[in-house]
């Protein structure tokens, strides 16, 4: 009996499920459900869902009705993103299912974690020092934040288990260059890199955007929009 109830799936504490089109990355512009999970091991300045991590809200989901919520929504590409999902480790059970059940699965993590999930595309964003919460709660977050958010050597485990992107957060011409020192440091082809402007509203990522695809033309990297924020603005469940 004992041996039972530690087998026994554990619940995943979720932030959110909800269906939309993927607005970055590869798979832009694919209709996708999004199951959100709560919990983040880092405080970046710009995040943009503080509900699951400077102030995390969360509700506990059993596998079985998480699975059958999923399947009723009809779509065949399920992106599970946070927060940071690795975290969780009943994330390992939950993929495994997902895969026997032959959806197409995307993780987004920041990749400071490592769990043995299955993945169809880990959707890899290492965090640049523009992410550091220098002011924000009077700096309290700074040195843990430092210290978690670049780990080569769980990035490089992701990117040899699994098809993978490298997406960066790019707020500045600077921060180029930190780019240019990962992907080195990592020995990431140049297609896998993945430029994303950091802004909140329509305007602001134009106006990164039009830079960010001339540097794009001359690297090869590849640039994404945030075409969630194009079409919806800065709402939640979009």
């Amino acid at each position: 009996m004992g041996d039972a109830v530690a087998a026994a799936p554990r619940p995943l504490n979720i932030s959110e499920i909800f269906t939309s089109i993927q607005g970055e990355g590869r798979h832009v512009g694919v209709p996708s459900v999004f199951v959100r999970l709560n919990g983040c091991n880092l405080r970046c300045v710009w995040c943009d869902t503080p509900y699951t991590s400077w102030k995390p809200e969360g509700t506990d989901w059993m596998l079985g009705g998480l699975l059958a919520h999923i399947r009723r929504q009809g779509l065949q590409h399920v992106v599970i993103t946070g927060g940071e999902p690795m975290l969780q480790e009943g994330l390992v059970l939950l993929t495994d299912r997902l895969a026997s059940m032959d959806f197409t699965v995307t993780i987004e993590t920041a990749g400071t974690v490592f769990l043995p999930v299955k993945a169809h595309l880990m959707s890899i964003s290492p965090k640049l020092a523009n992410s550091v919460p220098h002011r924000r709660e009077g700096g309290r977050w700074v040195v843990r934040h430092q210290s978690l958010r670049y780990q080569p050597e769980v990035l490089r485990k992701l990117m040899d288990n699994y098809d993978y992107q490298l997406k960066f957060v790019i707020m500045d011409q600077e921060d180029l260059q930190e780019v240019r020192q990962i992907v080195t440091e990592l020995e990431a082809p140049a297609d896998r890199v993945v430029l994303m402007g950091e802004g909140t509203d329509p305007g602001t990522l134009f106006e990164r955007g039009q830079w960010l695809a001339e540097v794009c033309k001359n690297t090869g990297y590849r640039y994404t929009p945030r075409l969630h924020i194009d079409l919806w603005g800065n709402e939640r469940g979009k």
